[in-house]
């Protein structure tokens, strides 16, 4: 065969692996820890790669929300469950 097309034979091959390698690089190293840290419902920080818990406001300031829906709908995104109500 002609040299050539060996040496592209080669380069194309190269290049093949080269990308395969970065695509597996990207899906362990990003990808796959996005989605576990989505699945926990928090947040992702995909500059830095962290997985961070929310925080509600009224855990800092100590002023809860006083309308119970609202409450159970901000406990429900961020991941708890809201408390039940007290038996009678």
């Amino acid at each position: 065969m002609n040299k050539t097309i060996d040496r592209l034979k080669l380069i194309f091959l190269g290049v093949f692996a080269v990308c395969n390698l970065g695509i597996l690089v990207w899906t362990v190293g990003w990808a796959w820890p996005e989605e576990r840290c989505l699945g926990r419902h928090r947040w992702w920080d995909g500059t830095s790669r962290v997985c961070a818990q929310p925080v509600l406001t009224s855990d800092i300031t100590g002023r809860m929300i006083t309308d119970p829906k609202a409450r159970a709908e901000a406990l429900k995104a961020i991941g708890r469950t809201p408390p039940s109500a007290p038996k009678p």
